[in-house]
Formats: C-alpha cells, sequence, structure tokens
C-alpha cells in the first residue's frame, strides 16, 4: 500500500475519532446538571441580560442580591436590565434582524429597533407592538430630525453611540410622521418595517413577516388547504404549469389565509429603491379609501379571481388547523375581521402564538440556545406572565432565572 496513502486514511481516522469524541464531550456537559455557586450565577445572569461581564463597580450591587448563599434571581436579573448594554447590546441585537428582509444584524438601527428597545425600557405593553400608535424617537441634541423619507435620524445617532437607555423617548407615529391615527399599526407602519416589507411586490411581504417575527412560523408551517379559495387574488396562476393540482394542494394553502389578511394593508406602499441595506431611499404612502396598484396587479393570471375592493380582511385561521395559533376569540381582538392595519394588528397581537413567540425569542436570547423539553414548564410560565400583564422585560428578567448555572 502507498505510504502516503496509508498515512492519509490513519490521519483522517484520527480526525473522525477526535471529532466523535468531541461532539460526546459537548454532548455530556451540556447534559452534566449546573452547579455554579451564587457568584457565578449572578455574573452569568448579568453577562446574557446586560450584554457584557459586570464590571469591578458592578459586584457591589450583584452581591447585594446574594443572602445566605443564595442568589436572589430577580434581584440579580433587574439589576442586569438597568444596564445601558442591556438597550444598546442585547435587545438592539435580537430587534435588528426582525427589520430586514435578509434578517441579519449588520443592517442600519432604524425607528422599529428604537421603537421596540423603548418599550422595553419602558414597560409598555408589548401586547400592542402591532396596533399601537406608538414610535420612539431619539432625543440627543444635534440629530436630523425624524422623517418618513430617511433614515437619517437613527442612522446619525447609531453614528454617534448614543445611550439607547437615556436618550430614547416616547412619541406617536401620527405626531412625528402625519400618519392618520387610525392607520397607525404598531411596528408594522415603522418606516423601518415599511421600507423593508411594503417595498415592490404585493404587500404579502409585510404579512409573512410579520408571521416570521412575531409568530415564529414561516409560511410553509401554516399552510392549509382545507380553507375557502375566494379571496385569493387575480395574480395568482389556479393551474401552476398547467396543472391545478399544484395550486389546490400548494399555492392555496398559504394564500387562501395570507390574502384575506394581507388585504388589511391595501391602502399603504413604499414608494423607493431597494438599495440593500435593509432601510432602502424613499417613503411610505398612504391612500385612504384607494387600494395601491400593486394589489391588481397580472389580472389576466386568473380573471376571476378576487379583485380587492378595500381594505377590508378577514381571518380564515380562526378555523382549521391554524386555530391552534390560539385566537382570542373571547376577548379583546374582535369578531375575526375588520378594516385596515390597526385592526389586523390586534387580532394577531392578541393570540397565543404571539405570545409563545415572543417568549421563546427572548429565552433564546438569555440562554443562548432554544428551549428544550425540561424547559416547557418555565416556557409556560413565561407565557401565562407576559399574556397577564405584556411586560417584555420581565420576560428577560425572569428567563435568565432558568438558565442560571448553564
Amino acid at each position: 500500500m502507498n505510504v502516503r496513502t496509508n498515512t492519509a486514511q490513519v490521519i483522517s481516522v484520527r480526525g473522525r475519532r477526535a471529532a466523535v469524541a468531541g461532539a460526546l464531550l459537548l454532548a455530556a456537559l451540556a447534559a452534566a446538571p449546573a452547579h455554579a455557586g451564587p457568584n457565578e450565577q449572578a455574573r452569568r445572569i448579568y453577562e446574557r441580560i446586560a450584554g457584557v461581564p459586570p464590571s469591578t463597580a458592578d459586584w457591589p450591587a450583584l452581591q447585594s442580591c446574594i443572602s445566605g448563599g443564595q442568589l436572589n434571581f430577580a434581584c440579580a436579573a433587574q439589576y442586569a436590565t438597568s444596564a445601558p448594554t442591556f438597550y444598546g447590546v442585547t435587545l438592539k441585537n435580537m430587534v435588528i434582524p426582525w427589520t430586514n428582509r435578509d434578517q441579519t444584524v449588520f443592517a442600519p438601527f432604524n425607528d422599529y429597533a428604537a421603537t421596540v428597545i423603548g418599550m422595553v425600557r419602558d414597560d409598555k405593553d408589548f401586547r400592542t407592538a402591532l396596533s399601537a400608535d406608538i414610535l420612539y424617537t431619539l432625543k440627543t441634541p444635534g440629530l436630523p430630525a425624524p422623517s418618513l423619507a430617511d433614515n437619517n435620524h437613527y442612522a446619525t445617532a447609531e453614528a454617534q453611540g448614543v445611550n439607547l437607555m437615556t436618550d430614547l423617548q416616547p412619541t406617536t407615529q401620527s405626531g412625528t410622521y402625519g400618519i392618520p391615527a387610525a392607520a397607525t399599526a404598531g411596528l408594522i407602519t415603522t418606516r423601518g418595517a415599511t421600507s423593508s416589507f411594503f417595498i415592490n411586490g404585493t404587500n404579502r411581504a409585510m404579512f409573512r413577516y410579520t408571521m416570521m417575527n412575531h409568530f415564529c412560523n414561516d409560511m410553509q408551517t401554516l399552510m392549509d388547504t382545507t380553507r375557502p379559495t375566494d379571496r385569493v387574488r387575480q395574480d395568482v396562476a389556479r393551474s401552476p404549469g398547467g396543472d391545478s393540482r399544484v395550486f389546490l394542494n400548494t399555492c392555496a394553502g398559504c394564500h387562501s389565509g395570507m390574502d384575506p389578511m394581507a388585504q388589511a394593508f391595501a391602502y399603504y406602499n413604499f414608494n423607493g429603491t431597494a438599495v440593500g441595506d435593509g432601510t432602502n431611499t424613499g417613503t411610505m404612502v398612504y391612500t385612504p379609501g384607494q387600494v395601491q396598484p400593486k394589489y391588481l396587479i397580472n389580472a389576466n393570471n386568473f380573471v376571476y379571481g378576487f379583485v380587492t375592493p378595500d381594505d377590508s380582511w378577514s381571518n380564515r385561521w380562526r378555523g382549521g388547523v391554524n386555530a391552534s395559533l390560539g385566537w382570542d376569540t373571547y376577548g379583546n381582538a374582535g369578531p375575526g375581521y375588520g378594516n385596515g392595519a390597526k385592526s389586523l394588528g390586534v387580532e394577531l397581537e392578541s393570540t397565543d402564538a404571539f405570545a409563545q413567540c415572543q417568549v421563546v425569542k427572548v429565552f433564546t436570547a438569555v440562554c443562548f440556545r432554544a428551549p428544550l423539553a425540561s424547559d416547557q414548564g418555565a416556557i409556560t410560565s413565561l407565557k401565562a406572565s407576559f399574556k397577564s400583564n405584556g411586560s417584555l422585560k420581565q420576560v428577560f428578567q425572569k428567563s435568565a432565572a432558568a438558565c442560571p448555572g448553564q
């Protein structure tokens, strides 16, 4: 046998054995019980929430949370959420991917991210995040004024390294951007969202990314071919490639639910140019009573399809398999139909799936892993807390107690 070949095979075998051994070691460490002491637990809670290790100056306050050799998790977590880096690092890095189609953290800071961070800092009810007339701007002197026409206010603030804990201030989209209050829909109508998800296309992107960001589900996991197709628009071919089975067994699964709800955005558009950084150039347009032309494109694909007359929407997912998303049929969400983005936002943010998604995202951000089967008790408790008060800050604080020694 060739010596070089034999040597290469031996090295390859050793490499595979080392890789297997390494994987087994990591698995063993992951499965091993955590035995971190109170000081280590306090340090880890602070690091995971604040995004940086505690400084020497931070230690006295953290150690005051330790009594009788036991750490008061709530005390340590509350202290960590008072750190500027919690807002400028942990929260900012978690939220920026929600604001762009590439779902990358390497996108400019914008009003969508600022509004989430401000709502958490001020402990606003996050169950209004998709419907409220709310906006956070920066009060830092010398910044360009916030505008629907550009992202300069937020990009300049980021370039200057402003303190997001102290410099964010609450205001309204109607007062700052001039959007009619009835047309505001929380994060949906921020410039960050509209520039990414209302630009070009058919406005279905806004619905899809809202599902991804706030329901933790993409359309493939929400398909339901049992829903009626009477509200599917004309641009969707009923026999793609000449085969109607494709529509009935795939296309209809998404469009039968999505199109009736995305109709809520019929009066919105973003007139601009995509530049690839998640903010884009241009401005949002709102035309009350006038359906945007993008809703009527490609009518010849199926001339008998639905022609959008207004911004009325209907939730066909209250029945079928997606009833499991936990629609609030007896609470404040309404009857499952309405007009405009605001009422649709209420419908979405009132679900069990919305609460579950926010909790899982926070847990993952704090614990650096997705919840395991053994964490389901903690997830259930966190979700119950969020559904009762809408406090995302408390979800951060309580999540840290689920993995303090890991």
